[in-house]
């Protein structure tokens, strides 16, 4: 198993307000990772998503061992993001620099042959495997309410002026709902993990076709930011790959 990943402001935010961190532990198969995508004006915004990063890493990737059980993973997920909401809250219900800060998170866990991803908010997980690109994840945004009712198209949405309006973030209340699935990552397959300034920015089958002509994790990313940089980058941008 491999991982690389990187993050990068973009070309017009001021500040990175992206955060991501992994633990490949050399010789097994296991791994922890996590991406978030901070909000609440750039210092707050940065603050919150460090915070949820190191608050998800500190927990998640000590309890995580090889012989983790689906159900153990489930919830140690769920524990983690919620020790890192809890922790994000709490600052910013302490801190009136911080009032309202909060971020996107999305995570992978692998023990062996077991994956389990969680997410909440609009950063995403695909899997490519095949030849195929598959998001696994579901955006909790505004524009993905209205294409759930029908209101709009995914192409739409790409688009639409409110398509940065998330409805679930890390640290905004005392609690947080958070998306848990299983993945089947099979040998060959890779998981992609961003923040919206990538999947806002290229598309899915930008995304595919990097991902089917590089073979490695680091230049598959910095590919991936190229694209995004090429494209204008209005957002940071950051992205984790793993593959086996």
């Amino acid at each position: 198993m491999k991982a690389y990943g990187l993050t990068d402001r973009g070309k017009v935010r001021r500040d990175n307000q992206d955060a991501f961190r992994f633990e490949l532990p050399e010789g097994e198969e296991m791994l922890t990772g996590v991406v978030c995508d901070g909000m609440g004006g750039a210092q707050a915004g940065a603050l919150a998503s460090s915070m949820a990063v190191d608050a998800f890493m500190s927990h998640a990737a000590n309890s995580l061992d090889a012989k983790s059980s689906l159900s153990d993973m489930r919830a140690i997920l769920k524990d983690a993001v919620d020790y890192a909401n809890a922790k994000v809250y709490a600052r910013a219900f302490s801190d009136l620099d911080c009032i309202g800060m909060g971020c996107t998170l999305v995570a992978v866990l692998v023990a062996g042959k077991r994956t389990m991803i969680a997410n909440v908010g609009d950063s995403r997980a695909y899997l490519f495997y095949k030849d195929q690109l598959r998001q696994v994840t579901v955006d909790h945004s505004l524009v993905e309410d209205m294409i759930a009712r029908g209101k709009l198209t995914r192409e739409e949405a790409r688009t639409h002026p409110k398509r940065n309006i998330i409805t679930r973030a890390v640290g905004v209340d005392p609690s947080v709902k958070t998306d848990i699935l299983e993945v089947k990552f099979p040998a060959g397959a890779k998981l992609l993990l961003c923040s919206d300034g990538l999947s806002n920015v290229v598309t899915d089958d930008e995304i595919m076709q990097v991902l089917l002509e590089e073979p490695e994790p680091e230049p598959a990313c910095a590919r991936l930011l190229e694209l995004a940089l090429q494209a204008g980058a209005p957002d940071n941008v950051t992205a984790f790959l793993v593959q086996r």
